[in-house]
């Protein structure tokens, strides 16, 4: 029987003791963003709003957070389970906020699937809706080693009992494992709607596709991954090393 993604089935208790010895994909050198068409000035928010408060869905499965029409238009590939992604989140979700405040920059954030965690949580953001999708993700990142280490302390059988299962199934039990059913359950979710969300097979597909097209047609082999204004940046899954690429574009 299959697991997840059509891999072969894997010990989940060996996968998970995995996320803390090693990255979350390769990151090759090469160009980075394009330079700057220009100065961008602060554009105003709706009334009685600000950017950071304007999120929707995209036509490509994402959630983008600020001025649909900035200037500047990042692009965030990432997997919940990554542990160089939480980082990044510590560190660049507040600034970032801020420069979304100015209608300068939108910020546009899609799951990419790289470990066996990330279709569940992934489809239980997406379940949520738009508006809550930042806030969550900051709470998983935030979070993350507290569900990782639960996973790790499985037991080699229980584990064993989740990979057997057919791939769909395997979503709940994940969730159940890592404790995040509780997460999403002290935010509103009822359990009802948590099971009808990880038993809804084109939502699995619908995230599933996201990964496939940004691994098939965009190159992204690693998270994070950031694109700005169309265009992959290299090298920059930190913060430090990014911030200056947003920079050059805002000119």
């Amino acid at each position: 029987m299959k697991s997840l993604f059509g891999m072969r089935p894997v010990a989940l208790g060996a996968v998970t003791l995995g996320l803390l010895l090693a990255g979350c994909g390769d990151q090759k050198a090469g160009d980075t963003a394009g330079s700057s068409s220009g100065s961008a000035a602060p554009v105003a928010a709706p009334a009685g709003a600000d950017w950071t408060q304007t999120i929707a869905e995209t036509p490509e499965g994402g959630y983008r957070m600020g001025n649909p029409a900035a200037p500047v238009k990042l692009l965030e590939f990432a997997s919940y389970t990554c542990s160089h992604c939480a980082e990044f989140a510590e560190k660049a979700s507040a600034p970032l906020q801020d420069l979304v405040k100015s209608g300068r920059v939108s910020w546009e954030f899609r799951p990419f699937l790289l470990f066996p965690t990330d279709p569940g949580i992934s489809m239980l953001v997406r379940c949520h809706g738009a508006n809550a999708s930042f806030l969550l993700t900051d709470q998983l990142f935030a979070t993350q080693p507290d569900w990782i280490a639960r996973l790790q302390a499985l037991p080699p059988a229980e584990g064993q009992r989740i990979n057997a299962l057919p791939p769909q199934q395997q979503l709940g039990e994940i969730v159940k494992a890592a404790g995040l059913d509780q997460f999403f359950r002290q935010r509103g979710m009822p359990e009802a709607r948590i099971n009808s969300c990880l038993a809804d097979k084109s939502g699995l597909d619908r995230i599933m596709g996201i990964t496939k097209t940004a691994s098939e047609e965009m190159e992204v082999q690693g998270t994070p991954t950031f694109f700005i204004n169309g265009k992959k940046v290299e090298n920059a899954a930190s913060w430090e090393a990014l911030e200056p690429e947003i920079r050059k574009a805002l000119g």
